[in-house]
């Protein structure tokens, strides 16, 4: 597999200004496993304040929260998707996200990348992060 170098990023300022104005995060691969990154980052942002909305193939709730099969069935509105999914699957998400309407941010983890779908989501008006942990971001900028 190659890795891909985010040419289309956000800075660690606009990433204050994201936490500061998103109210609900849809974490796209959330997994109901407990040792899982997505699982853990989930619980933070949760306990942060924010509402997450688990999109996942499987389950009916995690970490108390309805599970949703894809974006497009979520009847409220999303804020920001944190994506935990493999790259390739980037351009269809960015594709779900710009028929929403409502996300504004599009928010790949630590080690995802896929510039042409990150553009895409930009040119539509979405802030990107790309190869970022919004864990990790979040705690750097906001403490535990």
């Amino acid at each position: 597999m190659e890795c891909e170098f985010p040419t289309v990023n956000s800075n660690p300022e606009e990433m204050r200004e994201i936490f500061e104005s998103v109210k609900t995060i849809a974490i796209l691969g959330l997994s109901p496993n407990e040792s899982k990154a997505s699982h853990m980052v989930a619980k933070y942002l949760q306990n942060a304040g924010y509402k997450i909305v688990p999109v996942y193939p499987k389950e009916e709730a995690i970490l108390g929260e309805k599970v949703y099969r894809s974006l497009a069935e979520i009847p409220f509105e999303v804020d920001m998707v944190d994506i935990f999914r493999k790259p390739a699957a980037f351009d269809a998400i960015a594709d779900a996200c710009i028929a929403r309407g409502d996300i504004k941010v599009f928010w790949g983890q630590l080690g995802l990348v896929n510039n042409a779908a990150a553009q895409k989501a930009k040119d539509a008006g979405m802030k990107v992060v790309q190869n970022h942990c919004s864990k990790i971001e979040h705690r750097a900028l906001f403490g535990s």
